[in-house]
């Protein structure tokens, strides 16, 4: 059986560059500039599994996405990965969403898209770790979700049994579709585009929907439409104490766990 997908996307920093991130102190807001993005880690987990699930059932797989111009290419990197369709959810209406307003918007371009059978997400962001919008995705879109998803069986056209990560063991869930699951990074080794893939890209449109297109109230997206928001950022500079302990190894080892236990650290 067939199976139209649907991989919720979000462009984030390089990991690599998270470390040069530095903040506006006038403005209180994040510098990105000449930080380079891709595709959030975990999203990719989401568009792996969905690409290993059309090639055993056969089906579709579309990618969206909520974000600036700039996003376009995530879009173009995971139509490199030749996922079917793309959309990209532009629009200056979006802009400063919080988790909500971006479900909010996410939500419309799910219900223009039509029919679907599967909504796959990454578990988390590497930018902000909410782990919220999956789950607020399928609270408006009246669907059961699944989070910490480490393996998905297909158990007939109608259901799934997952496998969820649960503290230090693991939970089987049956879930019935369609429905919307975040996955780990447990879940998969992402593969790398292939040069016909990267090829492809241009033979591929990328859809830009914006606000109206979507019929949303702008009220309900973006900052306008965000419940939570950041009222300061501020830079934390740790500072530690090092000390060398000297001698016997037994004798350091003993001296370290009464210093632990001292700071009620053990």
């Amino acid at each position: 059986m067939p199976y139209d997908i649907i991989v919720c996307l979000k462009q984030v920093p390089h990991p690599d560059y998270l470390g040069k991130i530095t903040l506006d102190r006038a403005t209180g807001t994040i510098v990105r500039a000449g930080i380079p993005c891709v595709v959030n880690p975990g999203d990719r987990n989401a568009v792996e599994e969905a690409l290993r699930i059309r090639e055993r059932y056969a089906g579709k797989i579309t990618a969206i996405t909520m974000g600036p111009p700039e996003a376009r290419k995530a879009m173009e990197d995971v139509l490199a990965l030749e996922t079917d369709t793309a959309v990209h959810l532009c629009d200056y209406a979006f802009a400063g969403a919080d988790t909500l307003a971006t479900a909010r918007a996410l939500a419309s371009g799910i219900r223009r898209l039509g029919h679907f059978d599967l909504i796959l997400c990454g578990d988390t962001t590497i930018d902000s770790g909410t782990g919220q919008v999956a789950v607020q995705l399928a609270e408006l879109l009246d669907l059961p979700c699944v989070t910490n998803v480490e393996s998905i069986a297909f158990e007939d056209g109608q259901s799934l049994i997952v496998t969820r990560h649960w503290e230090r063991g693991h939970v089987k869930v049956r879930m019935k579709l369609p429905g919307v699951l975040a996955v780990t990074e447990r879940i998969n080794e992402p593969r790398l585009p292939t040069i016909l893939g990267i090829m492809g890209v241009a033979q591929k449109e990328i859809a830009t929907w914006g606000a109206a297109l979507l019929g949303v109230d702008t009220a309900q997206v973006g900052l306008c439409g965000s419940p939570t928001r950041f009222l300061q950022i501020g830079e934390f500079h740790a500072k530690r104490h090092g000390e060398v302990l000297k001698g016997p190894p037994e004798a350091m080892v003993t001296e370290a766990v009464n210093r632990l236990k001292r700071m009620e650290l053990l």
